[in-house]
């Protein structure tokens, strides 16, 4: 049975995440794996810093894995880590970088492998985006391909913040019967390892399909 999956608004590490502890709980250890990829030129290190303060905060004990490029991505030693992983956490930043380090590769396959055995996943904005398929392209809110850990699922990070204009254009854009989930910053949409899928922290999680807003049961098991 898969792990609980953790799809935040973004603004990660923060005191309103109050999810993390509920994450790190179900994770069974007190061991996060981070991936700062999609932060890659965007000052990884204060990314892991961050989750580090975070989660020593909260009696956990997180430690970068610096998964920079895709030669990163097929070290061995970075695929054993994230196999071996009981709670990985992809950060934000760039999600088409994300994808384009991760996409076949052997350490994007254990990341899948990990979770798929029960391990926690969680992805902030970028790193929230990349595990659906299709993902919304934050250059201008069409839809690009997603790494598609969860199928039939779009998300836009940091909905609080989103112009309303580009929100419109995603929804628009939508092909018919594809969830749209809006997620503010500081905002976890969870997905429970029996399928079904809860919202936690600071803000809304708004969902939309076939152009008009609906509820979590739109969202696939």
């Amino acid at each position: 049975m898969s792990g609980v999956l953790a799809l935040v608004g973004g603004d990660e590490f923060r005191e309103a995440c109050t999810f993390d502890s509920e994450l790190l709980e179900a994770s069974g250890g007190s061991d996060v794996v981070v991936l700062p990829t999609a932060a890659a030129y965007e000052h990884p290190a204060r990314a892991v810093e961050s989750a580090a303060a975070h989660f020593e905060r909260l009696g956990g004990k997180a430690a970068g894995l610096m998964v920079l490029n895709r030669r990163d991505a097929h070290e061995e030693a970075n695929v054993h880590a994230v196999r071996n992983s009981r709670f990985t956490y992809l950060t934000g930043g760039s999600p088409m970088h994300l994808v384009s380090v991760l996409k076949e590769t052997p350490l994007w396959d254990a990341l899948v492998a990990a979770w798929n055995d029960g391990a926690v996943l969680a992805g902030s904005s970028a790193g929230a985006m990349v595990l659906c398929d299709p993902m919304v392209d934050p250059r201008g809110g069409a839809f690009t391909l997603g790494l598609g850990l969860v199928a039939q699922l779009a998300l836009i990070p940091h909905h609080e913040r989103w112009s309303e204009d580009k929100a419109k254009r995603t929804i628009d854009l939508a092909r018919e019967d594809l969830p749209i989930a809006g997620i503010d910053s500081q905002t976890a949409l969870l997905r429970d390892p029996d399928g079904s899928w809860r919202t936690a922290g600071a803000g809304e999680v708004v969902v939309f399909c076939n152009g008009q807003q609906t509820d979590l049961s739109a969202l696939p098991q």
